[in-house]
């Protein structure tokens, strides 16, 4: 990659529609970043890959680790709970923090990719519970976090007439860019080696994720793309198709605060359903190859399914986020939370009926109930609250991980110790069903039902300005 080009700033103008919402037009991409808008979605694509052995590989490494610390499952996972707790925690801070100009996206990535390393490679190095957790809980989770948060509001922010399918994409890394590692984990991850094969995966986090970090830039306030006409007036073949996909998922009447997004009620609506949701999404990551190795089935088998819900995971969330740009979010949503729902029960019936084949394709079902929704929710903040303070907006919904965090994690070892994993994982059937019903009650803040963008643009350009920022 070569340094990062010198831009020379252009002027802009604001329109506004008939709702108030303001659009700065007139600067280019190629203005602002001085490369094309698509690398602000490679880049963190390939970071998000870089950071997701943490959570879709650990379950894969975690009878290695057993062995070689001398934890109980109930222990391991628990460090697991705890790290889903910070790395979820850790959005709206750093959210806040970005949007004022405090920690900028590129400080962020960095950060991010030293504390990764640190925590994945403390758990190599530690065997004691308490300080696993200070290091790979505490630090590992904040590192991952601070990754994950700054790559999905990235491309949000760089395309607000298009998130779905960049955002799906995007967050699709996090979760089939650990499939070498799985297999790692599986076949050449032992006690006697795995201090170094650790290290080793913390490097290549550390190096990749800051490569990364280096390139990162927001984009200004209120930005939109100066080819796409945000009042729809022009008549190309481009802007017909942009119109249509705003139709489905038009853009947020407003840009709204933290408060005024929690003050709608839809806020705080997502962030249940991301709760029921969460907990159900972490239990099959986390639980998946340990009840396949409780039935007997062979590391081939218990490793290929983990394969297959992390690259299913991964292409699922591109896929519905491609989807959704034409079916509309919140329908998208609602199917596959109900995806989800139904591969639970398939995988606790397969998997008690010994059929191998049947539970590598509830894996897959599982795979892509348990992941898709997550690129949903980060378009749908945007959708209905606007991209000027996402990082904000999102960190708050994405903190609804906190408590899903716990429950797919050491609550739901609890669970399975008292009720078996019959009773763990109908709970997290019945809970799918809940978080799906819940989101049919999702609806834009204050756009009446049935009124397209078209019914309500019609805005005035404002003054030309000649931007110093860029």
């Amino acid at each position: 990659m070569s340094a990062v080009p010198q831009v020379t700033p252009v002027p802009y103008q604001e329109v506004t529609d008939v709702n108030g919402r303001v659009y700065r037009i007139g600067e280019s991409d190629r203005s602002i970043l001085g490369r094309p808008r698509a690398w602000m979605v490679w880049l963190p694509w390939f970071a998000m890959m870089g950071v997701s052995v943490f959570e879709y590989g650990y379950s894969s490494a975690e009878s290695t680790l057993e062995s070689a610390h001398g934890w109980t499952l109930t222990e391991a996972f628990w460090i697991a709970s705890i790290w889903a707790v910070f790395q979820a925690g850790v959005a709206f801070p750093a959210g806040r923090l970005r949007e004022k100009g405090v920690l900028p996206a590129k400080p962020a990535m960095l950060a991010g990719a030293l504390l990764s390393g640190l925590g994945l490679a403390s758990v190599g190095h530690f065997g004691n519970p308490v300080i696993v957790i200070l290091g790979y809980s505490v630090l590992g989770g904040t590192g991952a976090g601070l990754v994950y948060a700054t790559c999905v509001n990235m491309v949000g922010k760089w395309y607000p007439d298009n998130k779905g399918a960049r955002t799906g994409f995007v967050n699709g890394g996090f979760a089939y860019g650990t499939l070498p590692f799985i297999f790692v984990f599986s076949y050449w991850f032992h006690p006697g080696n795995y201090k170094l094969v650790l290290d080793l995966i913390a490097l290549f986090m550390v190096v990749v994720v800051g490569v990364c970090g280096m390139f990162f830039k927001d984009p200004p306030k209120s930005w939109w793309p100066h080819d796409v006409d945000p009042l729809n007036r022009a008549k190309t073949e481009d802007a017909a198709r942009v119109a249509k996909r705003l139709a489905k998922n038009p853009p947020a009447v407003g840009q709204f605060t933290p408060m005024q997004a929690i003050r709608t009620g839809q806020l705080p609506l997502m962030w249940f359903a991301l709760v029921l949701i969460g907990g159900v999404s972490l239990f099959g990551i986390n639980f998946q190859v340990p009840f396949a190795k409780s039935l007997g089935f062979g590391p081939l088998v218990a490793a290929s399914s983990a394969g297959v819900l992390a690259v299913v995971n991964g292409v699922g969330r591109a896929a519905v986020g491609w989807l959704s740009d034409s079916l509309g979010r919140r329908l998208t949503l609602v199917l596959v939370l109900v995806v989800a729902g139904v591969a639970q029960f398939g995988v606790l019936w397969s998997g008690q009926a010994h059929n191998e084949p049947l539970f590598l394709f509830f894996a897959f079902l599982n795979g892509f109930g348990g992941g898709a929704f997550y690129p949903l929710f980060a378009a749908l903040v945007p959708d209905y609250f606007g991209e000027n303070n996402n990082a904000q907006n999102y960190g708050l919904v994405y903190s609804a991980k906190l408590v899903g965090g716990v429950g797919g994690g050491g609550v739901a070892a609890s669970v399975i110790s008292a009720w078996g994993y019959t009773g763990g994982y109908t709970l997290a059937g019945g809970i799918a069903f809940l978080s799906a019903a819940t989101a049919l009650f999702l609806r834009q803040p204050k756009r009446k039902p049935g009124e397209s963008v078209e019914q309500k643009v019609g805005g005035l350009a404002g003054p030309t300005h000649a931007d110093a920022s860029s």
